[in-house]
């Protein structure tokens, strides 16, 4: 399966614009533009590599409270020279085994051929850091778990090759999904319900179909909305996969309801509504509207400038006069 990717992949890169790099990887060239100031409590690499043979003692530190005793690193040079690479990067290996424990064990060679591929792929140090640190699992993934990934995004999810770095950039956790288990079924469940241009929502492809997707449009049927009706809103807007039941939907339909006295149907036109905030932008604005008797429609009242907005009501109280 490895090789057959890979083969897609070269095949790919004639007519993709996405670097030439991602489809003939670098060999690790060192990551100077990684390095940062080393823990005092170890040698450089340089001295490291000078005397390899001589078994190294760990050093002397506070136990750290936050690592239990199940996860507790041993004290090796496996151990130590794991810790040293990371720590040559950029990345607290102490913080990332709290996160993902699975590091621990994972070989040091699987460690530096994924950093290596990212690397030759074109994501900088910072982006490195940060797409560690968002999805600690990637550093104790292989190299063959990930080209799917990218195979994935490009052949079936239709992303443009250029703009693989975004998307991964955006939402890390991609890289750690099964292609098989969660990124296709969830690809074919938007479609079928009639989601277009999925290559613009790729962050919602790491989510469960079960879990996630499937539970928020039945909130909307269990309000009033028909299953038909329901389905349209996400349709029209994908983003509300990713909000939240208790924080967002349930407020804010609270407030539209009882403090607003607005009709669902209005919802079915603009579901945007729910990506307002309810504090700094809803309330505000319909009290306003409220204490000049006026009542705009909801693209209108929360869409526009805030100059707009005031010029609106403006106009509107003088039309009332």
């Amino acid at each position: 399966m490895h090789q057959e990717t890979l083969h897609f992949l070269s095949a790919t890169a004639a007519n993709s614009s996405f670097p030439s790099s991602f489809f003939h990887p670098k060999p690790h060239h060192g990551f100077p533009s990684l390095s940062r100031p080393r823990n005092p409590h170890f040698p450089p690499m340089s001295s490291l590599k000078a005397t390899i043979s001589v078994p190294l003692k760990p050093p002397k530190t506070p136990e750290t409270p936050s690592i239990s005793s199940t996860t507790r690193p041993p004290p090796n040079s496996l151990f130590q020279e794991k810790m040293l690479y990371l720590d040559s990067i950029g990345l607290d290996f102490l913080s990332l085994i709290n996160q993902h424990p699975p590091i621990l064990s994972a070989p040091l060679s699987d460690i530096k051929s994924t950093v290596d591929y990212m690397t030759s792929l074109g994501f900088t140090a910072i982006e490195l850091r940060r797409i560690a640190g968002m999805c600690p699992e990637i550093l104790a993934s292989k190299v063959a778990d990930i080209v799917p990934v990218f195979t994935f995004l490009l052949r079936e999810a239709r992303v443009n090759g250029s703009n693989l770095k975004r998307v991964i950039n955006r939402r890390p956790r991609l890289l750690a999904c099964s292609v098989k288990h969660r990124l296709r079924p969830t690809l074919y469940f938007l479609q079928s319900i009639g989601v277009s241009e999925v290559n613009k929502h790729t962050s919602l492809l790491s989510a469960s179909v079960e879990d996630k997707l499937i539970p928020r449009i039945e909130y909307f049927e269990n309000i009033g909305f028909s299953r038909r009706d329901a389905v349209l809103l996400f349709r029209r807007f994908p983003q509300l996969f990713n909000y939240s039941l208790k924080d967002n939907f349930e407020p804010k339909l609270n407030y539209f309801v009882v403090e607003m006295g607005r009709d669902l149907k209005e919802l079915k036109e603009f579901p945007q509504y729910f990506s307002f905030s309810l504090e700094n932008r809803i309330k505000p604005r319909h009290q306003c509207c409220v204490e000049k008797g006026v009542c705009f429609p909801l693209p209108v009242l929360l869409k526009t400038s805030e100059a707009q907005f005031r010029n609106g009501l403006e106009l509107q109280e003088e039309m009332l006069w």
